[in-house]
């Protein structure tokens, strides 16, 4: 007899075609879901401790922080269908988990380039923490002028059953860099991605001028810190 996953009977609840579910199952099914996504939760957990550890450690023994702003998310399980469905992706706890890298995320704001390079060296250089995927859209930016290093990473959270590898994408952006892409999905939230030629043109010179004032902003800070600061 085949088993059916928590996500494919969600998938089908309300569907006239689909079988009649008890409210106990439904319970059973979204406590199946929330033990899934909390173990996404826990590993955001373990790379923000990480991030705190570095941030305090600068500002202790180095007077600089550069870490302007972290934040993190766990997709809900409404969104994690849709990306599930929209990927072609089996809808098995153990497919998800393999194809699906961005359940969790977590987004660290710096305000150099070169802090981002640095972050990302010295998170992923610690002993639990294996580097999965890394593209770097900062050295290649996007066509539409999109810049960010993207890292998926599996760090160890340790639960009552064990040891689990959970995969966290860890972005590293700049502030100006930050700012654009926030009004970049913006503007393709209001068009529904169909944006006039006009404004993606904008948008590639509004990244460009924005990659200028990083250059700039870095030099001004190297001529009053010194290379090290």
């Amino acid at each position: 007899m085949t088993q059916i996953t928590p996500f494919e009977t969600m998938a089908t609840l309300g569907h006239a075609s689909a079988p009649p579910v008890t409210a106990d199952q439904v319970k059973a099914l979204r406590q199946d879901i929330q033990r899934f996504l909390l173990q996404y939760e826990f590993g955001l957990r373990e790379i923000e401790t990480k991030l705190s550890i570095l941030r305090d450690e600068f500002l202790e023994l180095h007077d600089y922080n550069p870490i302007e702003h972290v934040s993190s998310r766990v997709k809900s399980p409404e969104s994690l269908l849709e990306k599930v469905a929209r990927k072609g992706v089996a809808r098995d706890l153990d497919s998800i988990r393999a194809h699906i890298t961005d359940i969790a995320g977590v987004r660290v704001t710096c305000s150099f380039v070169a802090d981002v390079h640095r972050l990302f060296s010295l998170l992923t250089q610690q002993d639990d923490v294996t580097v999965r995927e890394v593209k770097d859209y900062i050295a290649h930016p996007k066509p539409n002028g999109y810049q960010s290093l993207h890292a998926v990473i599996e760090i160890p959270v340790f639960l009552s059953t064990g040891r689990t590898s959970v995969p966290v994408e860890v972005q590293f952006r700049t502030i100006a860099m930050d700012f654009w892409a926030s009004l970049e999905h913006k503007i393709y939230y209001k068009y529904d991605a169909a944006v006039p030629d006009q404004l993606t043109t904008e948008l590639r010179e509004a990244a460009s001028t924005a990659a200028e004032l990083d250059a700039r902003m870095a030099r001004l800070h190297r001529q009053i810190h010194g290379p090290q600061g």
